[in-house]
């Protein structure tokens, strides 16, 4: 059986001139420039494996009334009309096929929306269970993922939460740790400060990751060779760069005697 990604890209792909580019690591789906639908999976944290489409701001909302447990007002997006489908709700697949193809007739020309049906017999994909589909939830990235934690909830007063669906751990209010699993690659990210990031970057298994780099954060491949310490004296540096006084007292005293 298809997975989830090759059924939406057998119903989007068979409208004339679809395009399917990436968007903020999803694919998203295109006519003449335009998009029309988006597949986003487990996006911000929401728990979703999900299809976004484009529509007006009345057809958004008549179909998140008559169905929210199947249709949802999405982030970013909603604003401008556009709906989102949990797929893994039970919505028919060839439903599912004529929906996207609305949204393709809402934005593509007029010459291009006529030739365009749906298809004729949509596969089920082999699952939509997000905790299959997403690599986060894989068993070895969560035992990595808990090695970081152990770390880093042994400083003191720090807190884990959420930002933009990845777990971070927090010095009090400031985030010093982030956890990912970008396009199924585990890594830890921590500010190092820009002369450590440059000598950091040298080893390929560290990155300058994006939007954070220009901070000086770094961000460490966990599916390559790494051991405790390591993340251990991470943690530390960026610890410490955020850490209020009364922290850093608390995490002096109870320092090992060499």
């Amino acid at each position: 059986m298809p997975d989830v990604q090759e059924v939406i890209r057998g119903i989007c792909l068979h409208f004339p001139e679809t395009e399917e580019t990436g968007s903020h690591g999803s694919p998203d789906y295109r006519v003449r420039g335009r998009s029309f639908a988006t597949l986003t999976i487990n996006h911000h944290g929401d728990g979703k494996v999900a299809l976004l489409l484009n529509a007006s701001l009345e057809s958004q909302a008549m179909y998140v009334a008559a169905a929210p447990d199947i249709f949802f007002v999405p982030p970013y997006l909603g604003p401008r009309g556009w709906y989102g489908i949990d797929l893994a709700a039970g919505l028919r697949w060839q439903r599912v096929a004529e929906l996207a193809r609305d949204a393709y007739v809402r934005v593509a020309p007029a010459s291009l929306a006529d030739r365009a049906g749906p298809p004729s017999r949509v596969p089920r994909p082999d699952t939509v269970d997000i905790r299959v589909i997403d690599p986060f939830f894989a068993p070895e990235n969560q035992a990595l993922l808990e090695r970081v934690r152990e770390i880093c909830l042994a400083l003191p007063e720090v807190s884990e939460g959420s930002s933009f669906g990845s777990p971070v751990f927090k010095a009090g209010k400031k985030t010093f740790c982030q956890f990912s699993c970008s396009r199924g690659t585990p890594r830890v990210l921590f500010r190092v400060g820009p002369e450590r990031q440059a000598s950091l970057t040298l080893d390929p298994r560290y990155n300058i990751p994006a939007y954070m780099g220009h901070n000086g954060w770094v961000g460490l491949r966990l599916d390559q060779r790494f051991d405790d310490n390591e993340l251990r004296e991470l943690a530390l540096l960026s610890y410490r760069h955020f850490a209020l006084k009364r922290m850093l007292r608390a995490l002096d005293d109870n320092a090992p005697v060499a």
